[in-house]
């Protein structure tokens, strides 16, 4: 099997621009290091498009990955989610420094201080859920990966303990379900409804499904595997233990539109774009404004999101000069290391990728 992923080639898909351009070299080296079974990308300054892949689709049938595929996107979900909340804002159905108290009394321990802010930028010090055993859907969990859950469900969990009082950031997934909830009770309407109607109709966004508890992904996609320690098929399974905070599958071209749509500010006020690019210090590697991830590069800032869900990791990000990067990568018997992620970004923003 590592033999078949070694040998494997680059599909490459050149749509517009150079022979040679884009970041080919970098995904094959990280499938023959055995950091991923299949990997794409996509880059674009908004003239000229790159897109390619390398790995296998199957590990046992081979075949080579579709530059067009499906993923599930984890954690970017928080962005979709945030967008929604913002918009709501513009509308004048909450504040930012609302408490959560005041829309969604008694839900959550601590309500009245916390406000939607400190849930979209993660400072609200909840427990992560996901932190507890056999919660987390970045982890193996056997049959039980198909079991549908409620998001009450999950704050239940996430209530039960608190955080040490620490003074440090703590990223949650449970700041988002309880934002999933928020914008339910603003709506009248499910979140995943709102995210459609808002953006992925207006936008087009033909291959972007808020999954429910489907599981499946659709065609085409790479599969998605987990080292127990032989390589396991976890493509399919029920991402409603993440729900909103990080249960969508997109492509890369749908993810690309969306970012640049919500940084180029077409989908929210100008006022609300400058609050989620307001990132709050997290020690982390990164700066973190509500729904949005801060990277510096040598070149300068990047903003977008990473996510991960087992079998899957993505990365989508924009710079202000309109460039654009998104990935994803099905890790093998080792997730790639932040050097490579990194590396990568490097060259698609800062260096020659024509």
């Amino acid at each position: 099997m590592m033999q078949m992923l070694t040998n494997a080639l680059v599909a490459a898909t050149l749509v517009t621009g150079g022979q040679g351009a884009g970041v080919g070299p970098e995904l094959e080296k990280i499938v023959e290091s055995n950091g991923a079974t299949a990997a794409l990308a996509r880059v674009s300054d908004g003239e000229w498009t790159w897109s390619g892949t390398a790995g296998v689709r199957d590990i046992k049938r081979g075949g080579r990955p579709s530059p067009n595929g499906h993923f599930r996107i984890g954690s970017v979900t928080k962005t979709f989610v945030a967008t929604v909340v913002l918009q709501l804002v513009d509308e004048g159905k909450l504040r930012l420094d609302d408490p959560v108290d005041q829309y969604l009394p008694g839900l959550v321990p601590g309500g009245e201080r916390i406000t939607v802010r400190r849930l979209l930028n993660h400072t609200s010090h909840l427990y992560d859920y996901m932190s507890e055993p056999g919660y987390s859907t970045n982890r193996w969990r056997g049959d039980a990966r198909f079991r549908s859950y409620q998001p009450r469900e999950l704050l239940k969990v996430a209530f039960a303990k608190e955080l040490p009082d620490d003074g440090k950031w703590h990223y949650s997934n449970t700041n988002y379900v309880v934002l999933g909830l928020l914008v339910e009770k603003l709506t009248g309407r499910p979140y995943g409804e709102e995210v459609r109607r808002r953006i992925l109709r207006p936008l087009g966004l033909r291959h972007t499904v808020v999954p429910g508890d489907q599981a499946g992904v659709p065609a085409p996609h790479a599969k998605g595997y987990e080292p127990i320690p032989q390589l396991v098929d976890a493509t399919r399974m029920n991402p409603s233990l993440d729900w909103a905070a990080g249960e969508m599958i997109s492509t890369a071209a749908d993810l690309e539109r969306f970012m640049s749509a919500l940084l180029g500010g077409k989908l929210t006020s100008a006022a609300s774009l400058r609050a989620m690019r307001t990132p709050v210090e997290t020690g982390a590697g990164f700066g973190y404004g509500p729904g949005l991830q801060a990277y510096t590069l040598p070149c300068g800032t990047v903003w977008g999101h990473s996510g991960e869900l087992i079998g899957y990791l993505t990365f989508a990000f924009r710079s202000d000069s309109g460039k654009s990067m998104t990935m994803s990568i099905n890790p093998s018997t080792r997730n790639p290391s932040t050097q490579e992620v990194m590396g990568i970004a490097i060259k698609a923003f800062c260096g020659t990728a024509r």
